[in-house]
């Protein structure tokens, strides 16, 4: 005989419509607010790599000093002409006129050429720019003046740091628009494939987009009020990280939500359900990777320092959007959400079938996935840490000192050409020269310390009434003397962000603290020399802080003290693993000189904690069943249920990060395929078969000093799991 379902219990009004209405629309009024806001991050966003650095680098103390000899906040802009033959006299007249077409574009202070090449090919100016104003579009003038007044056939470039800065900055140009679209599009499609439904990828996408709104404006006023440093990869990492992170937790309440439906018509308490089933993991998820970014806060590097709040704050409003928003979304739709594939009612007597396996009512991949861990879980565990463990060995070939400025964008760009025609014609460090500071009184002492240093081709120091760093060698008049202090410029004989020119740099800094103890080296060669220093040493302060906080937060989730230890250690080798594999890629594949110095600690940031994040969804639900049905059961019941939704996670991430890709920056390139192939690394391999046929392996012991589970099903799963082997092996004697 059958039974009728049940109807679903009254809701009162403002539960069922007013509460979700209410948060939906305050949702869309910070939307309102925070999506105009998106573009004017660029105010408060700056790339200048100078303003990176940490306050005990020798190089920020240089450029204090520095500031203290100069009357505006100027950047440097080298022009240089290039000729295929000498120039002629007449040529040199011409572009001795092209001296106040410059000056009269008033981009900054005195302009310095022309100044020919010994080769008799080439000639440069320096021209000071002002920095407070808009550079890309000052260097985009003069390009465009120097472009007109060249002589046919020649070749003309506007480089040096202000040119440098401008190209960097129009790399960075698709980090408003297009990033957000390639990744809001592979998402979209992502999700019709998984949920074949129209409604519910729009519902899942308005959080994420809703999420990174309220983000944007948490940075913004953040970085307005000078409590943190955004620059352009900060913000682009913003964006793909709210979308992925948004994404992941509201596929998590969307899979216990459809779970719910089965269980009741009131979509509300289905709403509710699934809120209470999901909002441990999703909290512990996001706090675990909220308290890892904010880890970032011990680097010494403004940059990274930066980037830990900025990040944070967007894995914080992608928590409160998926148990918000997402609710409310799903409040309103219903089973309409699903449509044309809704869920549909499950009769009470077949909800909640006595597992004896944990392979009991599942299909697919998933149950021969939950089949071969449970039959030879030994084999599984050890076969993946092994491969794991090869992968790692690529590590070894990863170049993370650091990589020229000239290399760091992967377009074509004018100044970076302009740097190696610099070269071929003039000391290459011309115009972004190394600046000692020294006391007054050893200033001819040090001056000739400089001189001598390898590297460098010519000195001087800086007279008074002169242009502060670009005035020309052998300008009259006396030193210029800021409270006590002399400033020397030390052309190098390499460029400016060459390994080279660092190596030279060391070696000057050794020198002049010979003759004077309190001597200063800055400058552009200084600045990326204590960057890369630096980014090392937060390597190795940073990642033992980083594992500490996530092992804590494992243990507090899953009351136990193997299982954690256990987790912790698998995304760690996954993190190797990916890290391997990307360096074998960057240097044999893409052809990559090196990698900037942050890489390695931004990958096993995002790695580790993304990478915890479905260890969590996978582990809480394998808790929640082993109460129930026993351990080893559980461990196959929550891998079944979770694979799902987990591995979609995964290859949302994945394809989120992947979208870096599109910004032509050798740093973010490199960052989009560690952690898309890590996350998917750690999705397929690590999560899927690693950490089920490991627990499965330990068994009860896994939750340590805690006994969750019941015990009696455990040792029956055990004897049924012996009986199996020992009818396999006779089954293979009579064969």
């Amino acid at each position: 005989m059958k039974t009728s379902p049940q109807h679903s219990a009254r809701v009162p009004f403002w539960l069922r419509w007013l509460i979700p209405a209410l948060l939906v629309l305050t949702w869309l009024a910070v939307a309102g607010v925070g999506g105009p806001t998106f573009g004017r991050l660029s105010e408060v966003s700056s790339n200048d790599q100078a303003s990176f650095l940490p306050a005990s680098a020798e190089a920020t103390a240089a450029q204090d000093w520095q500031a203290k000899f100069r009357d505006s906040n100027e950047v440097p802009a080298v022009i240089l002409i290039e000729s295929g033959s000498a120039f002629t006299p007449a040529q040199l007249g011409g572009a001795a006129g092209l001296k106040a077409d410059l000056e009269a574009l008033k981009l900054g202070s005195t302009v310095i050429g022309p100044i020919p090449s010994e080769d008799g090919k080439a000639v440069q100016f320096i021209v000071p720019v002002d920095s407070s104003g808009e550079l890309k579009e000052a260097v985009k003038e003069l390009r465009t003046t120097v472009a007109d007044a060249a002589p046919p056939g020649m070749q003309t470039f506007v480089t040096g740091p202000a040119g440098l800065a401008a190209d960097l900055t129009s790399a960075f140009a698709g980090i408003d628009g297009i990033l957000l679209l390639v990744a809001l599009g592979a998402v979209f499609v992502i999700l019709l494939v998984v949920y074949r439904s129209l409604l519910l990828p729009i519902a899942v996408l308005l959080t994420s987009v809703f999420a990174l709104c309220a983000a944007i404006l948490l940075v913004f006023g953040m970085a307005k009020l000078g409590w943190i440093q955004l620059n352009g990869q900060s913000q682009g990492i913003l964006s793909i990280l709210v979308i992925g992170a948004a994404t992941d937790y509201a596929l998590l309440y969307v899979a216990r939500f459809r779970e719910a439906l089965t269980h009741t018509r009131n979509r509300t308490a289905a709403v509710l359900t699934a809120w209470k089933t999901s909002v441990e993991p999703i909290v512990a998820s996001g706090a675990t990777v909220i308290i890892a970014l904010l880890c970032l806060l011990f680097s010494d590097l403004n940059s990274n320092k930066g980037l830990g709040p900025v990040a944070a704050a967007g894995i914080l409003c992608s928590l409160f959007a998926a148990l918000t928003l997402l609710p409310a979304l799903m409040a309103l739709l219903g089973r309409a959400a699903f449509w044309p594939f809704r869920p549909k009612l499950v009769p009470e007597d077949q909800r909640e079938p006595e597992l004896v396996t944990g392979l009991e009512g599942q299909k697919g991949i998933w149950r021969a996935t939950g089949s071969l861990v449970s039959r030879r879980p030994r084999t599984v565990w050890i076969a993946s840490v092994l491969l794991l463990l090869v992968a790692s060995a690529g590590i070894l070939q990863l170049k993370a000192n650091g990589v020229p400025q000239t290399d760091v964008i992967l377009t074509a760009s004018n100044a970076v050409d302009g740097q190696d025609a610099l070269a071929r014609h003039f000391d290459a460090g011309s115009g972004s020269p190394a600046v000692v500071v020294a006391d007054e009184g050893k200033a001819d002492e040090v001056l000739a310390k400089v001189k001598a240093a390898d590297g460098v081709g010519d000195a001087y120091l800086l007279a008074a009434g002169s242009v502060p760093i670009t005035g020309a060698p052998g300008t009259p008049g006396v030193p210029d003397v800021r409270e006590g202090k002399v400033l020397i410029n030390a052309t190098l004989n390499y460029a400016a962000d060459s390994i080279e020119a660092e190596d030279a740099v060391k070696t000057l800094r050794k020198d002049v603290k010979t003759v004077d103890a309190g001597a200063l080296v800055g400058g552009v060669t200084a600045t990326a020399l204590d960057t890369n220093t630096t980014a090392q040493r937060d390597l190795v302060i940073i990642i033992p802080v980083v594992l500490v906080v996530i092992l804590f937060i494992l243990m507090l989730l899953l009351r136990s003290v193997v299982a954690p230890v256990l987790l912790v250690l698998s995304v760690v080798l996954s993190y190797g693993a990916a890290m391997g594999v990307s360096a074998l890629v960057f240097n044999n594949l893409l052809g990559f000189p090196g990698a900037d110095a942050t890489v390695p600690l931004f990958g096993f940031v995002f790695l580790v904690a993304l990478g915890v994040d479905y260890n969590i969804f996978l582990m809480s639900r394998v808790r929640e069943e082993s109460l129930k049905h026993g351990t080893r059961p559980g461990i196959l019941r929550g891998l079944g249920v979770t694979g799902g939704v987990i591995t979609s996670a995964g290859v949302v991430l994945a394809a989120t990060f992947a979208a870096l890709s599109i910004i032509p920056i050798m740093f973010l390139v490199q960052l989009a395929f560690i952690v898309a192939f890590g996350v998917l690394l750690d999705t397929v391999l690590v999560r899927s078969l690693l950490v089920p046929a490991l627990t499965y392996d330990i068994g009860p012991r896994i939750w340590w000093p805690g006994k969750p589970g019941r015990p009696e099903l455990d040792a029956a799963v055990q004897r049924d799991a012996a009986s199996g082997v020992e009818l396999e092996a006779e089954a293979a004697g009579r064969r």
